[in-house]
């Protein structure tokens, strides 16, 4: 599959989330930002081009929003819709993961969540997932090093959707 420049263009933006979030480290609660033309936002609010500098850092300017309320984060998105200014939206949320073999094997009469949390074979993985209107999706995910070992970052783009589930609620957000 050959990349496109809007593919890089989004996968370079959702490393660039993705590494700001991961800069503040891990146990971090869900983060928000709307996708916005950088050209847009300096005309509609020149005095960030002052305070951000006078050139653009690149078409897309990732701005972060307030934070989520509590709940189930499904059902916070598939609340949550953007005005016609926001080209895309981009999301990164912790989770933990055990391998398929392993997640089939949960007994029936335990809270899930707490299985897995307390499962010495659980992943701790830091999702950043970025859409556009036009369906276009790139993602990353940061799986958190063993204490004292370096993180292990995967990327994905059109083509590799990494968390497609995730990715299609962001879509939804929209419509």
């Amino acid at each position: 599959m050959t990349d496109t420049p809007d593919d890089l263009l989004l996968v370079n933006v959702v490393v660039e989330i993705e590494q700001h979030v991961a800069a503040v480290g891990w146990d971090q609660r869900p983060r928000l930002y709307a996708l916005v033309d950088t050209a847009e936002l300096f005309e509609r609010e020149p005095h960030l081009a002052t305070m951000i500098g006078t050139s653009p850092t690149g078409p897309i300017t990732p701005v972060e929003q307030e934070s989520l309320p509590d709940g189930d984060l499904d059902e916070v998105l598939a609340a949550l819709a953007w005005p016609d200014e926001v080209i895309g939206c981009a999301l990164v949320n912790e989770v933990l993961m055990l391998p398929a073999e392993v997640a089939e094997t949960a007994p029936d009469d335990v809270d899930e969540a707490d299985w897995v949390a307390a499962h010495p074979g659980r992943r701790e993985i830091r999702l950043a997932v970025a859409v556009m209107r036009d369906g276009a999706r790139a993602s990353c995910l940061r799986f958190r090093g063993d204490e004292g070992g370096e993180d292990e970052v995967l990327v994905g783009r059109q083509g590799q959707d990494l968390v497609p589930n995730l990715a299609d609620a962001l879509v939804a957000t929209l419509r």
